[in-house]
């Protein structure tokens, strides 16, 4: 097979990068919807908090069909980091499962309630805010690395080695990413006073995430040796360096489309490139590690001919899931009527 920089750019490679493109994929099209849900907390009128909610209520359930497909993708492809990686952050993922569940169940019972419907409020401020700082530690926990013995193919850490201040931190770094999502995400779709305090909620959390990305980024080079030489190691100094200045610059173009140009669309497509290019330098920390420094994909992988059954219905069915998903933002694309309801 083709080698490039080393890598045999075979199946297991294949299966990595679906499996990357399914979170990538999560995180743009469900993050502006759990960033929507924990700035409800902000609004106090019924009238905006229908119109932010009827603005993702025809979507939200189909962002989280890539959150499905990268965990069965990740267990079926790579079984053993399956197997690893789960005990290790299992308080995180369930937190996030049941955080989850109690949001989907508030788009419905909101509407069909009026004495409780705080109560659903809550459940969708709530389920969405801890969703993301879950996904967040998680993401945390991951990175900083996870304790393993080899020869038992088994997770050796404990119960809480997922709860440190770096796994913390990256938490509300999500946190506060995501809510720059849902802010450029309303001022595409609304309009008016609601659209207005969304250009300045933007502009807040737009320096904030830049803040979190550049704390993230300067503190992850240091928790593993390995993470460091490939950043810092020789020429890719420089990469880091572009890294760098492309996020500022696609930042800076946010802030100009926000208050100089006033762009409906632009914020939202800019805040999507920064969340990018972050993934970027993530995978360029990580790759070709599937549990950081320990395991890599090809040690992790499952048996070639499960791999290429599997990537038949990949094949198939990735398509159309894509297809779908773009259709269904087709139909839906435009401001919110604030007349219309969810039903």
């Amino acid at each position: 097979m083709p080698l490039v920089d080393g890598f045999s750019f075979d199946l297991t490679f294949i299966w990595a990068f679906l499996i990357a493109f399914a979170v990538l994929v999560y995180v743009i099209l469900d993050g502006f919807d759990l960033g929507l849900g924990m700035l409800f907390a902000a609004e106090r009128k019924r009238g905006d908090r229908d119109v932010m909610m009827n603005s993702v209520a025809p979507v939200w359930d189909g962002n989280e069909t890539w959150l499905v497909l990268g965990g069965g993708g990740l267990f079926a492809a790579f079984p053993l980091a399956y197997a690893l990686i789960l005990p290790a952050i299992y308080a995180p993922i369930i937190a996030m499962l049941l955080a989850l569940i109690f949001r989907g169940v508030a788009f419905e019972f909101r509407w069909r309630t009026e004495r409780r419907r705080w109560i659903w409020d809550i459940a969708f401020i709530g389920g969405s805010g801890v969703a993301a700082l879950s996904q967040g530690i998680a993401l945390g926990a991951l990175l900083q690395g996870i304790e393993i013995d080899k020869a038992a193919r088994a997770y050796a850490g404990g119960w809480w080695d997922w709860l440190t201040p770096f796994s913390l931190t990256v938490g509300v770094a999500v946190m506060v990413g995501y809510m720059l999502l849902g802010a450029t995400w309303l001022v595409m779709k609304t309009t008016g006073d609601l659209q207005d305090r969304m250009r300045r909620r933007a502009w807040v959390l737009g320096i904030a995430t830049v803040a979190f990305i550049g704390l993230v980024s300067l503190w992850t080079p240091f928790l593993q040796d390995g993470y460091y030489s490939r950043w810092f190691g020789g020429w890719r100094i420089g990469l880091a360096v572009l890294v760098g200045l492309a996020v500022l610059a696609l930042a800076a173009m946010m802030f100009r489309a926000l208050h100089v140009h006033r762009h409906d669309y632009w914020p939202f497509i800019l805040a999507l490139g920064m969340f990018g290019l972050c993934f970027v330098g993530l995978g360029v920390s990580m790759f070709p590690y599937i549990v950081p420094t320990e395991v890599t994909i090809y040690e992790a992988a499952a048996p070639r001919r499960a791999q290429i059954f599997m990537l038949v219905g990949a094949g198939i069915l990735i398509p159309i899931i894509l297809a779908y998903t773009a259709y269904a933002y087709w139909v839906f694309r435009g401001k919110v009527d604030p007349e219309a309801g969810y039903h």
